[in-house]
C-alpha cells in the first residue's frame, strides 16, 4: 500500500513539472505586435460581448451602421473585426443593409449578428437593441462555460487527494485499529 503510495508521488513529480513547462509556453507568446494582441482576445471570453456593446453604444449614438462598424473593428477581436470590416465595407459601396450583413462568417456570434442585422434591416428595429441583447447573450454563455470550468476544477481535483489521503488514513486510523484489535485476540484478550 505505501509502496502504491510513494510509485505515484514519484509519477506526479516526474510528470507535472513538464505538464506546468508546456502550460507556461502556451501562455507565454512573444510580447509585441499583433501576435500579443491577438491571442489575448481569443482567450479573453469577454471581448466579444465588448465589441458588440461598443458597436450598440456606436448605434446609441447616433453613428451610421456602417461608420460604427468600422469604428468598433478597430478594438474586436480578428474574427468579427473582419467581418465588421467587410459589412461597412459593402454599406458604403451603397449594397442593401439587409445584404451587406449576409455570409459574415461561420461561427455562431457573425451567424446571430447577421441575422440580427437583416432582420433590423427589413423590419425597422433599432439594431442598437439587438445588439445589445446579443451581447448579453454572449456574457452569459461566458459566465456559463466559466462556471462549469470551475464545476470541472472541483471534480478533477479530488482524484489526487483522494489518492493522497486515502492511504494516510488507512495507515494512520485503520491499521493501527486492526493491529491493536489482532494483538487483543492473538493474545487470548476475548476468551
Amino acid at each position: 500500500m505505501i509502496a502504491l503510495g510513494v510509485l505515484l508521488l514519484a509519477a506526479a513529480v516526474l510528470i507535472l513539472p513538464d505538464i506546468a513547462r508546456g502550460r507556461l509556453r502556451e501562455v507565454s507568446q512573444p510580447a509585441g505586435g499583433e501576435t500579443a494582441t491577438v491571442v489575448a482576445a481569443e482567450q479573453d471570453p469577454h471581448a466579444v460581448p465588448a465589441a458588440l456593446d461598443l458597436l450598440a453604444a456606436c448605434l446609441r449614438a447616433g453613428l451610421p451602421t456602417a461608420t460604427a462598424a468600422r469604428a468598433v473593428a478597430e478594438s474586436a477581436p480578428p474574427l468579427l473585426a473582419d467581418a465588421f470590416r467587410r459589412g461597412a465595407d459593402r454599406l458604403q459601396l451603397g449594397a442593401d443593409p439587409a445584404e451587406a450583413w449576409r455570409a459574415l462568417g461561420d461561427d455562431e456570434v457573425l451567424d446571430a449578428f447577421s441575422r440580427a442585422a437583416r432582420r433590423s434591416a427589413k423590419s425597422g428595429a433599432p439594431l442598437s437593441d439587438i445588439v445589445a441583447e446579443l451581447a448579453e447573450r454572449r456574457r452569459a454563455d461566458a459566465e456559463d462555460h466559466a462556471a462549469a470550468a470551475i464545476e470541472r476544477a472541483g471534480v478533477l481535483v479530488s482524484g489526487p487527494l483522494g489518492l493522497c489521503f486515502l492511504p494516510a488514513f488507512v495507515c494512520l486510523g485503520i491499521v493501527p485499529v486492526v493491529i491493536g484489535l489482532a494483538g487483543e485476540v492473538l493474545s487470548g484478550g476475548l476468551l
